[in-house]
Order: C-alpha cells, then sequence, then structure tokens
C-alpha cells in the first residue's frame, strides 16, 4: 500500500486523557496527553468517578491540539481508533463513545483497540526493525503477562499473573511507605539509594516449568516486615525495603522470560507496559540478554505508559485487514487479549 494512512487514536482507560495522529503504524505526527495524576496523587490512587470528570473535560482538547500538531483537519483523516479494554468502565467509555461519533459524523473507519495489544505494539514506534517472533513481556499496574508474538501478529499468552500485578505490588509497597502515587516512579527513586541485598524478600517461582506470576506473597512480607519492624521500634531504611523489593520483582519477571525465550527458542525480547520504563529491569534485560545473544526491544520511555500513539499503532494492521468496528461498540473493563 503506497498510500500514507493516517490514524487518529483516543486512549482513556485509566487516567490519562491521550489523542494522536500516527502514519503507517509507526510514524508519530502528533501526541497530546493530558495527565490526572496531580489530582489522584492526594487520594493514594486512581478514583474512577474522578477520571471518567476528568476525561470528558479532556478528550475534545487533546483531539484538537494532536489534529493540530499534525496540521490535520478530521476530513484528511483516515480512521478513528480507540481503546475499548480493559480498563475503568467509566474511563473507557468516554473514549468509546467519543471515537463512535466522530467516525458516524465523518464516516470513516473504526478501529477497536486491545489496550495492551497497544502496548505490546508501541515497540514498532522506537523499533520499525523488530524481529518477529519475539517473546513479549507485557508488565505494568493491572498486568503481568508472558506472550509470544508471532510473524503474523497473533499473540499467544505463554504465562499471566495469578493475584498482584508487578505494577500494582509497586503501587501498594510505595503507599505502606508513604511515598506515595505512583509507586513504580516512587519506588524506583528511593530504590537507587539503597542497598538491594539488603532484605531477603521471597521471591515467587511457582511450581516448576510455570511460566505465571505471584507477587501477593511478596508485597505481603514488605507489609509484614515493615509491621515487625515498628512493633521493634526499629528504624525502617526505606532504600534498602525499595532497593530489596524492586530486585526480588525484577529478578523473577527477568528468569521467568529467558527461561520461556529459551524454552521456545526465540531471540527477540520485548517488553511492554508502565514497568516497562523501570530502568533497573531494563538493565536487568540488557544484560541477560547480552549473555544469551538475544535482541532486546524496549519502548521509548514516554511510550511505556498510557498513550495513543500506541493505539494508532496496534490499530494500522486492523485498518490493512478492514477489521472494523461497528457504531454499537461497547467498552470491556475485563476484555481479556485475545490470543487468536
Amino acid at each position: 500500500m503506497n498510500k500514507k494512512i493516517k490514524i487518529l487514536a483516543l486512549e482513556t482507560s485509566c487516567d490519562e486523557t491521550a489523542a494522536a495522529v500516527v502514519e503507517n503504524g509507526q510514524l508519530v505526527l502528533s501526541e497530546v496527553i493530558a495527565t490526572q495524576i496531580p489530582t489522584h496523587q492526594k487520594y493514594g490512587g486512581v478514583v474512577p468517578e474522578i477520571a471518567s470528570r476528568e476525561h470528558l473535560e479532556h478528550v475534545t482538547i487533546v483531539i484538537d491540539e494532536a489534529l493540530r500538531k499534525a496540521d490535520l483537519s478530521l476530513a484528511e483523516i483516515d480512521a478513528i481508533a480507540v481503546t475499548y479494554g480493559p480498563g475503568l468502565v467509566g474511563a473507557l467509555l468516554v473514549g468509546v463513545a467519543t471515537a463512535k461519533a466522530l467516525a458516524y459524523a465523518t464516516k470513516k473507519p473504526l478501529l477497536a483497540v486491545h489496550h495492551l495489544r497497544g502496548h505490546i505494539y508501541a515497540n514498532l514506534l522506537s523499533h520499525p526493525d523488530l524481529i518477529l517472533p519475539a517473546i513479549c513481556l507485557v508488565v505494568s499496574g493491572g498486568h503481568t503477562s508472558l506472550l509470544l508474538w508471532e510473524k503474523n501478529g497473533s499473540l499467544k499468552l505463554l504465562g499471566a499473573t495469578r493475584d498482584d500485578a508487578a505494577g500494582e505490588a509497586f503501587d501498594k509497597v510505595s503507599r505502606t511507605l508513604g511515598l506515595g502515587y505512583p509507586g513504580g516512579p516512587n519506588i524506583e527513586r528511593m530504590a537507587v539509594l539503597g542497598d538491594s541485598e539488603a532484605i531477603a524478600f521471597p521471591k515467587a517461582w511457582l511450581e516448576e516449568g510455570s511460566f505465571d506470576f505471584s507477587f501477593s506473597g511478596l508485597k505481603s512480607s514488605v507489609l509484614n516486615y515493615l509491621n515487625k519492624q515498628k512493633m521493634k521500634g526499629e528504624e525502617i531504611n526505606q532504600a534498602n525495603v525499595a532497593a530489596s523489593f524492586q530486585k526480588a520483582v525484577v529478578d523473577v519477571l527477568v528468569q521467568k522470560t529467558f527461561a520461556v525465550a529459551e524454552k521456545h527458542q526465540i531471540n527477540s525480547i520485548a517488553v511492554a507496559g508502565g514497568v516497562a520504563a523501570n530502568l533497573a529491569l531494563r538493565s536487568a534485560l540488557a544484560e541477560s540478554c547480552l549473555m544469551s545473544n538475544r535482541k532486546l526491544y524496549v519502548p521509548a520511555i514516554k511510550y511505556c505508559t498510557d498513550n495513543a500513539a500506541m493505539i494508532g499503532a496496534a490499530a494500522y494492521p486492523l485498518f490493512l485487514q478492514k477489521n472494523f468496528a461497528a457504531l454499537d461498540l461497547n467498552a470491556y473493563p475485563n476484555l481479556s487479549l485475545h490470543t487468536e
């Protein structure tokens, strides 16, 4: 296809109201994000009702700004893409309703994108030369999964979290330490000041040969440690707790990723999701890739957290396949990742 396909993409699954214009699934012509982090920080986490109202307030603003930055009109857009799940139902509905209205008014195709598929395809924004098949580690606030990303673009689930996702554990430990929200960046900043070997927190490997994850035990262990220190009246070294906790998470993520890559004889490793921005995780993955002669693909930091450019990237194959959504598209907060 010689024509340059320009997709206007929307992302409103949680606490970022985002719009972007992406050309041919890889070239970002514009991207705009209205973050809600300052709003939710005072509550220690995302408040769904507030998130929905913030999306309503900002969605048309970010769309107008994305079109302006791309120097395009709606008439020059080839399709409208939107995240339709998983996520907060009220937040998703704002994006879905807006995208449907735009598609109807402009008579443009509507493309429904799975949020996690967007995170995975964010790799193509930074690495257009990514070699498939690849093992993809998806690690975020709500998900921790290992997938086989095949040459035809299909995704096969190989392992998933059985309880808390890694990002969720970061948030809970951060709140307990009094570091606030968002937990991931706060834990990472504190961990730099600590000794990752100071406290031997447990690592859940599960049964032999399992590529699933479990972080609830680790989270509970950290909370128990903090409670015991307080009961004994002993000072808590926050930096050591953060560093030791982070190492316990990273070690499991990295070792399971490379174990599954070895089993399936895959030489490309991709990472996706908000926790992919963690520098300790990036460093450990890079070191393991160097030792095992594998290639690591990690999105630019700005494409690790929720954004609309990744939705535009994931929507492009759907456009080529003419896999258009109907105007009765709904939001699905618990949408599973299709592995066809």
